[in-house]
Order: C-alpha cells, then structure tokens, then sequence
C-alpha cells in the first residue's frame, strides 16, 4: 500500500501510456481483421475502411464500451487472493505489465501480418503476471479453460455457418436463370438476416452502459423493426443502382457482385461498432483496474468507476493502430486466405455476427479474429480445399497457438522488471 501512495502519479502515468499502445495494437491487429473482407472483395478501399472505422469503432468504444471492462478487470483473476495477500502493488504492477505485453505481442504479430486475438493476448498476459506476483490461486482457471475451448468451438461454428450462408446464396442466386434478378429479390432478405443479428450483438454487448436496459424479448422486437427498415430501405436502394449488362462480360456475375457490395458496407459499418463496444475493453480493462488501485490510495475496490479520460484514450488508440498499420493483416485476412467477392465476404461477416451472439448468450469468452477467419475458411470451403490457401491457415493457427504463452511470458518478463525498479 505504501508503494502506491508514494509511486502514484507514475504508474497512473505508465498505466495510460502503455493502454494507449494496446488500443494501438488492437487497431493495428484487431479492427484491421474486422475490416479486412471489406477490402479484399474490394467493397471498400483501405482509405475509406479507415474512415468507417474511425466513426464506428470510435462510437462502439465510446458509446457502448464500458460493459465489458469488469470482465477483463476481475474476470480472469480473483481480486481477493491479492486482497488477502495485501498486495494492490502487485495487482497495479501486473496490470501495467499486462498492458505492455499484450501490446509488445500485437505489435510484432502486426509487423509480420498475423491476425492474432488481442482477447488471448491480454488474457495470457494477465494469467502471466498472477502466476508469478501471487500464485496459482489467483488465477480464475474456469476462464482460462473457456478460451481454450473457445480457439475449437468458435472457428468451427462460425465456418459452418459460413459455409450454409454462401451455399444458399449459391442456391438462390447464382445457380439460376437470371441471377441479377434473384439477387435484387432475396439480398433485402439477407439486409434483414445482418440487421438483425448486428442489432442484437450491440444490444447484448453494451448498451446498458448508454442507460438502455432490454430485455431480451425487447431486444428481439426492437431488431426485428430496425432489420425490416434497412430491409425497405435496402429494396429501395438496390432497385434505382444502374446495372449494365457489358460488366458481366468483363467479369461474370459482376452486376450480382455490385449488389451485394452494398450489403457489404453495412455490415463493415455495423461490425465496426459492435467491434468498438467489445474488445476496446481489453485495454481499458487493466487501465481502469490501475486507476481505481491509485484513486484508492492502494484499496482494491470491488466495483471500480471508469474515469471520463480512459474510454476516448482506448477509441483513440484503436484509430491511430489501424491507420498507421493495419493495412498488413487486412491484406492477410482480405486475399492471403482465399479469394473473396462480396458475396463470400458478406457470408463471412453474417457468420463472424452470428456466432458472437450465440456465444455471448452462452457466456463463452470468444475472439472475433478466430471467428471471422474461421468464416473466411468456411466460404473457401464451398469452393473445396484447393481453393484455400494452406501455407497462410498454418501459420495463422501457429500464431493463434503461440499468443496465450508469449502473452504471459512477455508480462512475466515486465512484471519482474517494474518490481526491480520499485520495490526495495
């Protein structure tokens, strides 16, 4: 207690700083595997998937981010073993450790173009540093085995929808007569379909915080009447684009493709702020659990209130990330795996949302990355194997192996260090 008294200022300090290279590495890392299918079936070019970005992940973090933070704050370690062993400069140190790891790893699986999970990353590195300040007993290992579960489960489920999304596309649309025609007709349908699982995803993952509580009945009703509007509205819109037959002999089914481009920036724009509201709490998480350390005077408070600063420090984080350097994993992500047309990559989306409300109804720690490649490969494989690309999916499953470890190591190796510096 008395280190935090006398040393507050500083890590309140490093505890900002190194949460703001975090939400840096999720929007290097992250955000730019959300945004990557947008780009590769080029619905969106990278300048115009920055600017969605920016807007939505701003105002997901911003709007809806809060909900989550206690999970990673007290979720994955059991607040009072520190408590107990009076140790709030271990929880201040391992946090502010966990913070840089996290990022160190994000940063370097950016540099290479490895879309890795900044959840695992940030899990690991707290484990990591609970291990080594406290013991074994502070860790809360019914978590921790979840996510195991969860690097099978989730990429598996989201594939497998993936794949039923875009073989009834294929059943619909493109396998018949006038497939122009049928995708005018049945991609309001789907308009619907991601309205509505989008709207759900954001009414379950955060919207308490903005002072709205639905039910989950009300929160069926209420996607049920936004998905119908965008469905009109989609109609609408679909019906008055210009669609000139010469496209399709440059390209086949180009008309068919430009339709579901638009379906395409809806879903990049909603995915964006479903995005913002959930991960932006694995920096502020450990951030917020600091502050309410310091404010305290070294107290570890069962309940800690998130400062105004730290909420826009994260979305502006994210931000700076994925324009500086998320173009490497959107081009991994986009065209590394397999090649994708708007239709595929609209799949993948629908599959990415759809499996991330099932989870959270289910309460299984769940990472968006591992979801939407796993949707990726699902639409490859309506093409067969041959039409993935197996060099890629290998190294991306190593780097999905090697994130939890190298997270924990990293905070080990940090933790070990701020103790050196500051306890005496």
């Amino acid at each position: 207690m008395e280190i935090i008294q006398a040393y507050g200022p500083y890590l309140l300090m490093m505890a900002a700083v190194f949460g703001l290279y975090m939400a840096w590495g999720i929007g290097a890392n992250d955000v730019a595997n959300a945004m990557g299918t947008s780009v590769g079936t080029k619905s969106l070019t990278i300048k115009q998937a920055i600017i969605i970005a920016m807007v939505f992940e701003f105002a997901g973090a911003y709007l809806a981010g809060g909900e989550v933070t206690d999970t990673v704050r007290k979720g994955i370690v059991d607040l009072a073993v520190f408590k107990d062993n009076n140790r709030p400069d271990a929880l201040a140190f391992g946090m502010i450790s966990a913070l840089l790891a996290a990022g160190t790893w994000l940063m370097i699986a950016s540099i290479f173009g490895w879309p890795v999970s900044t959840t695992h990353s940030i899990v690991g590195a707290i484990v990591g540093f609970a291990l080594v300040s406290v013991g074994p007993e502070a860790v809360q290992w019914g978590k921790a085995g979840g996510i195991v579960g969860s690097w099978v489960i989730t990429p598996i489920l989201s594939g497998l929808i993936a794949y039923i999304t875009f073989m009834s596309i294929q059943k619909l649309i493109f396998d018949t007569k006038d497939p122009l025609a049928n995708a005018k007709r049945y991609v309001p349908f789907y308009m619907a379909l991601t309205t509505f699982v989008i709207a759900m995803v954001t009414i379950k993952k955060g919207l308490k915080h903005v002072g709205l509580h639905l039910t989950t009945t009300e929160g069926i009703i209420a996607s049920a009447a936004i998905s119908l509007l965008v469905a009109i509205a989609g109609a609408v819109y679909i019906s008055r684009q210009k669609y000139s037959p010469s496209d399709d002999k440059d390209m086949h089914f180009s008309n068919v493709e430009k339709v579901f481009g638009i379906l395409m920036i809806i879903t990049a724009c909603a995915m964006a702020f479903a995005h913002g509201s959930n991960d932006v709490a694995n920096a502020i998480g450990p951030l917020a659990a600091v502050v309410s350390i310091v404010e305290h005077g070294g107290e570890i408070a069962e309940k800690a209130e998130i400062t105004w600063w730290i909420l826009p420090l994260g979305g502006l984080g994210i931000v700076v990330g994925l324009a500086t350097m998320g173009h490497k994993v959107m081009s991994t992500v986009g065209t590394g795996i397999t090649e994708l047309t708007p239709s595929r990559g609209f799949a993948a989306q629908l599959a990415t949302a759809t499996t991330v409300v099932i989870a959270s109804g289910s309460g299984l720690p769940i990472s968006t990355t591992q979801t939407l490649v796993g949707g990726v490969l699902g639409v490859g494989m309506a093409r067969g194997i041959a039409a993935l690309n197996l060099n890629v999916v290998r190294t991306i499953v190593v780097s999905w192996i090697v994130t939890l470890p190298a997270g924990a190591i990293l905070s080990i190796i940090f933790y070990k260090i701020l103790e050196a510096i500051f306890v005496v």
